[in-house]
């Protein structure tokens, strides 16, 4: 792992998407995708679960039978011809997403999302979902990330569920990507030091968007090593808010939720530090816009970036 190839591959993200755009208009990424399917069985682990856990909520919205699970959980659906397993892993090798695999194949389609298409997991799919995220030399997992987000979104069309066209999505979410690179001298010092508290960053998200405060959470453990948790924004009124009045709290929010209001009333109270990214938020101590952040669709495959280039530049420091 290494800090500058990490920022590297950040850098690299508008094109890589363009060029996953182009690939997606050539033709049907999921192009022998097994059916019909009464139940989909989505599983990885880390950031694969993330994105996995946004394509479920979405599938299940549209009348599917889906779910995102860990690999690692040691009961699930059982094994069935009419199940449909999509295992998402972009190294293909994680040992917990082959072991769950193992309980399925000879039963179940299989299906291997992955940014290896020689890999172990690929070699026991029925089909093959490349990420086409090219190789990511900081070995932290931030474009495929994005991009299995974008594929996922790909499935959940396929599948009857609510989506933009996704192509022309991933163009749009480069161009904001590619704003907020050029940008950053304006907002990245600002906010790597309003985040910058004693006792970690917290993001909040809404559930339809979880995968962005997980995944900002993740990118600020991973790199730097430092502390970071993330939390459905409804929840967080349940469970994170305690931590408020002991705690010099250092908020991530990404607004969208019905609930932004009672989160936002506590974290005022207890004068948390909010940093808002995606919409003017009153309090904030400040806020990242970007084009086409007034479209969730769009901040979901762009907003993580401002955690990830955070973390580039603590990791960068701390060495």
């Amino acid at each position: 792992m290494d800090p500058r190839l990490f920022l590297a591959d950040l850098e690299a993200k508008p094109a890589s998407l363009r060029n996953l755009a182009s690939i997606l208009t050539a033709g049907d990424a999921w192009a022998g995708l097994p059916g019909p399917v009464d139940r989909l069985l989505l599983l990885g682990m880390g950031s694969s679960r993330y994105a996995a856990q946004m394509a479920a909520l979405r599938l299940r919205a549209a009348g599917v039978d889906a779910v995102a699970e860990y690999a690692s959980a040691a009961a699930s659906y059982p094994p069935g011809p009419r199940t449909l397993v999509v295992a998402i892993s972009a190294s293909g090798t994680s040992q917990e997403t082959l072991d769950a695999v193992r309980r399925h194949q000879g039963s179940a389609r299989l299906v291997a999302l992955t940014n290896a298409p020689e890999s172990p997991l690929a070699s026991v799919a029925d089909l093959v979902v490349p990420m086409h995220a090219g190789t990511e030399a900081g070995g932290v997992a931030c474009r495929t990330f994005q991009h299995t987000l974008v594929l996922l979104l790909e499935l959940v069309a396929r599948l009857g569920g609510a989506a933009p066209d996704v192509a022309a999505l991933a163009r749009r979410a480069a161009d904001a990507t590619e704003d907020l690179l050029a940008r950053r001298d304006e907002w990245l010092a600002t906010v790597g030091d309003l985040l910058d508290g004693p006792h970690g960053v917290y993001a909040l998200a809404p559930a339809e968007r979880l995968s962005s405060a997980l995944q900002s959470a993740l990118m600020l453990r991973e790199g730097p090593r430092r502390p970071a948790a993330g939390c459905e924004t409804g929840d967080w009124s349940h469970v994170d808010v305690y931590l408020t009045k002991t705690l010099d709290y250092r908020a991530l929010l990404f607004p969208g939720s019905r609930y932004d209001g009672p989160a936002l009333d506590w974290l005022r109270q207890r004068a948390a530090t909010v940093l808002a990214v995606g919409a003017d938020v009153v309090g904030a101590a400040a806020v990242v816009r970007y084009p086409g952040d007034d479209d969730p669709w769009v901040r979901l495959l762009t907003e993580t970036l401002v955690a990830e280039l955070v973390a580039a530049r603590w990791w960068a420091s701390s060495i």
